[in-house]
């Protein structure tokens, strides 16, 4: 038995080794974490469990997911095919040869349409490195297809904004006429923009291949990776027949998907402002009724599949990001938003934004499916908070009020020529939003800045009750009346401005923005609350400043989703296997508890790997002391503590003499910080016995004499202050800024070098316990955990059941873990700044003596705590300047060459 074990024992090691031993063809020599993390990628994929791997920016993160998971690709389709190639005679007395012969006959099969098609990239390839040979010559011409104007028309006209009739037989109708989906699943479609109302029209058989859906959640940080892409060589799946001496390499297929606000080369409908706008316009061309003369030219449709083809072909060819799919779609001649569909089946690896994957309606609409595939979420710290957002709603009393307005507007100008339906309907929808706002008002008086919303109070505006709601969202959905009345309102302020401008008497119309109507967030809302989820919940809040007109109107109704793991199930349960990576994933526990609840420990697989770093090159130090010896304890209730705040400022200016370059400090909120350059500012206490020029400043001012101070403020531009900062730095002043967790600095912002050789913390972060939404999270992850506990006791298995008081206490402590851990997230991703590259160097200075616990100290990022100094939190604040003045003074003199 011990022989078995061992045996078991060494063949796992062999098993291990092996996967070491693999060529991941990364595009330079890997470090030894990253062989770690590339491993891990591949063995994930190939046991098809969830991966939740943390690997620090500035590790190469992006290309170790790349050659780790295009590495498993090719050899999962290689294997695939020699599989394949062993169907024929089984009969151990057929001769060898009609087995070679079967063998090759198939092999030569199933190669030939990947053979084709990998010869029409090849020439596209060819064709488009010769055109761009010639740009780089000079010869700037480029042959482009005319992007199409639609004709005037009546555009200028008011007689667009008027409503179609409403066939109220339409009602019963669970689906759209021809449509093939549910119309729920539509109303997402057509908010995301992924409309189906395309006819399907023939075109090529394209085998679909097994591919990587890459998600992340902007296009932004989308065309990175795509640049990274373009770093990686890898062989071809499928060998050569005949193989030749050279090493083989076969380019990526790569395909990026958005939506139509990212996409629509229609000049007519793209320059439309709202998301909402121009999806419902775009549905508007295609459908029957519209006269041929004005529906869109770029659709595909059986006239031009050869343009969706090519199409297809040259998206293929070359690695694009989503600006240059929408110039390929222009060059082309047809629409990029669907033309891209065609080239999903014969892609490899899939770029999208969260949105497009994480709703099934989006999925459907692209007619993606996911089953046997692999997805790969990238930047994933803020999953379960994206996943909430986006099936969230918020709307606010202002809002409902301008809506309202502009209802009331369109109904004056339009009432005698909506008919029937129509009519019944918008009456219907003014008395929702005047209960919705009287229920808002209602709130206004109440002591409390925030509290739960009751369903039944929200709607008892008069003869709410009587309002069959599944009707009236399928109208809302359906008649276009939230584009219409927008639209209208948007021209009746253009048309005032003109006449204004010609000096004109007017009366003043209720201008709308370019978001999304608020008539499609009722409709979100009104979708809740016909489908109420145990996950969900409605709060109302309002803001705590002064109580004007303009401040009362910003009160908020909310639809908050708690779990988002039901959400996020679908897409684990169809997919081969999952990834979710960050730079910052740490504290790892919630991802395992509250979004994948429903998995064993043994589909999971967790990495949190280490920095490229030498060691040397990192201090990491949580300060519990001031010079003065105060204690640093930014908690509430020491929000006001002048000594502690002005001993904070003392520590920092100290810092700033050993610091060189750059300090980066991050503040617990805006107010906070506010408050405390207030307190910084005041001068000095005149009872001081010091009578020094330097010394009568304020601590403020001391400061920025160190460092020039640079401030992050809600309601200024990020670039404009990081550009004063890191010139600041580059002229030789050095820089101090003073920043938010949470806020615009702490995330995707990369303080590399001297931008950031000190980054500071704060206090904790801690949410707001005492807020409605807060109560309900914890109370949700406690009624949760309750029933886990309850369920395993009901299984038994063997274990030990859990008496109530224990698993009362054990729920207790689960809505404990997950307040802190979100606390901990939010410290993670600022510090994250600090240390961007393998030759980087700094030092993280955690201020609060509340970081000396093991508690929250074990959720930080494994490379932070390797570089935290032993017993830090009891050392003298004079210990940590020794430490850092001997860091910086050493780094000093390796740089000059000493």
């Amino acid at each position: 038995m011990e022989m078995d074990m061992a045996a078991e024992e060494t063949e796992a090691l062999q098993d291990q080794v092996t996967i070491h031993k693999i060529d991941f063809h990364h595009p330079y020599t890997p470090y030894d974490i990253q062989e770690t993390f590339m491993t891990t990628v591949y063995q994930v994929l190939e046991d098809g469990k969830v991966g939740i791997l943390e690997s620090p920016t500035g590790t190469g993160k992006s290309l170790s997911l790349i050659c780790g998971s295009l590495t498993w690709l090719r050899d999962h389709k290689r294997k695939a095919f020699e599989e394949g190639l062993d169907w024929g005679p089984n009969d151990s007395n057929s001769p060898e040869w009609l087995i070679e012969q079967t063998k090759a006959r198939k092999r030569r099969d199933m190669l030939r349409s990947r053979e084709d098609m990998e010869a029409r990239l090849a020439k596209i390839r060819a064709k488009e490195k010769v055109q761009k040979d010639r740009y780089l010559k000079g010869d700037h011409q480029v042959k482009k297809r005319k992007t199409y104007a639609e004709t005037p028309g009546k555009d200028g006209d008011e007689e667009q904004f008027v409503l179609d009739d409403y066939d109220s037989d339409q009602e019963q109708q669970s689906t759209k006429e021809g449509s093939l989906y549910s119309a729920k699943t539509l109303e997402l479609m057509e908010q995301l923009g992924m409309g189906s109302s395309i006819a399907q029209e023939e075109e090529e058989e394209v085998e679909e291949e097994t591919k990587i859906f890459y998600c992340s959640r902007t296009h932004s940080q989308l065309t990175q990776f795509i640049n990274e892409l373009r770093r990686v060589n890898f062989p071809p799946a499928f060998p050569e027949e005949k193989p030749s001496k050279e090493p083989q390499i076969e380019d990526l297929k790569h395909i990026t998907l958005g939506s139509r606000k990212n996409l629509c080369i229609n000049p007519k409908v793209n320059k439309l402002g709202s998301v909402a706008a121009i999806n419902e316009r775009c549905s508007e061309l295609q459908q029957s009724s519209t006269a041929k003369e004005h529906k869109c030219v770029f659709l595909p449709n059986k006239e031009n599949q050869a343009l969706v083809n090519t199409f297809r072909d040259h998206a293929l060819a070359t690695l694009r990001d989503i600006e240059d799919m929408g110039a390929l779609g222009k060059e082309i001649g047809v629409c990029p938003y669907y033309a891209s569909r065609a080239a999903i089946k014969p892609a490899e690896i899939v770029t999208l934004p969260y949105p497009l994957l994480l709703q099934k309606s989006a999925r459907e609409a692209l007619g993606i499916s996911l089953k046997g595939h692999v997805v790969i979420i990238d930047e994933a710290h803020n999953l379960m908070d994206a996943i909430s957002n986006i099936f969230g709603v918020e709307i606010s009393l202002k809002q409902l009020k301008a809506a309202r307005a502009q209802l009331g507007v369109y109904l004056q100008k339009f009432r005698n020529r909506l008919k029937g339906k129509n009519r019944v309907y918008i009456a219907q929808v003014v008395r929702v939003i005047d209960s919705l706002a009287g229920y808002l008002e209602g709130r206004l008086a109440l002591p409390q800045a925030d509290g739960i919303v009751l369903e039944k109070e929200l709607l008892a505006g008069k003869g709410v009750d009587q309002i069959n709601l599944f009707k009236l969202i399928r109208y809302l959905q359906e008649s276009k009346l939230a584009r219409k009345v927008e639209g209208y309102a948007t021209h009746t302020a253009e048309t005032s401005t003109s006449i204004q401008n010609n000096k004109k008497t007017i009366s003043s119309q209720p201008k709308p923005n370019s978001t999304t109507p608020v008539l499609h967030h009722i409709t979100s809302l009104l979708s809740v609350l016909t489908h109420p989820s145990k996950e969900g919940q409605l709060f109302f809040s309002k803001p705590t400043s002064s109580p004007t007109t303009t401040t009362q109107e910003l009160i908020t109704l909310k639809y908050q989703l708690l779990d988002p793991s039901p959400h996020f199930q679908d897409i684990v349960s169809s997919a081969r296997a999952v990834i979710l990576a960050g730079g910052t994933m740490s504290p790892l526990q919630d991802y395992t508890t509250h979004l994948f609840p429903y998995l064993p420990a043994s589909s999971l697989t967790t990495l949190s790997s280490g920095h490229v770093i030498p060691r040397h090159n990192l201090i990491a130090w949580n300060l519990s002391r001031g010079p003065s010896g105060q204690t640093l304890e930014f908690t509430f209730k020491n929000r006001g503590n002048t000594p502690m705040i002005d001993d904070l400022g003392r520590a920092l200016l100290n810092l700033c003499t050993v610091v060189p370059d750059g300090v980066v400090v991050f503040f617990p909120s805006y107010n906070y910080l506010s408050s405390i350059i207030s307190q910084w500012s005041q001068p000095p206490s005149t009872s001081s016995s010091s009578s020094s020029s330097i010394e009568s400043k304020s601590l403020y001012a001391r400061l920025n004499a160190k460092k020039p101070i640079f401030t992050e403020a809600k309601d200024r531009a990020v670039e404009e202050t990081l550009s004063a900062y890191a010139h600041s730095i580059d002229t030789g002043k050095g820089g101090l800024l003073l920043s938010v967790v949470g806020g615009k600095m702490s995330e995707g912002i990369n303080f590399s070098d001297g931008l950031g050789r000190l980054v500071m913390i704060v206090g904790l972060p801690f949410p707001n316990l005492m807020s409605a939404e807060w109560k309900a999270k914890i109370a949700y992850v406690e009624r949760a955990a309750m029933a886990r506990f309850e369920k395993e006791n009901e299984q038994g298995g063997g274990k030990k059941e859990m008496g109530r008081e224990e698993m009362q206490k054990k729920a207790r402590e689960q809505g404990r873990e997950f307040y802190e851990n979100a606390c901990m997230r939010a410290v993670n991703q600022s510090v994250g700044r600090a240390i961007r590259h393998r030759g980087d160097y700094a030092a993280i200075v955690m201020v609060d003596v509340r970081f000396e616990g093991e508690r929250i100290r074990g959720k930080l990022p494994g490379w932070i705590r390797e570089g935290l100094v032993d017993d830090a939190g009891s050392k003298s604040f004079g210990q940590l300047m020794g430490k850092l003045g001997g860091f910086f003074a050493e780094k000093k003199r390796v740089a000059r060459g000493g």
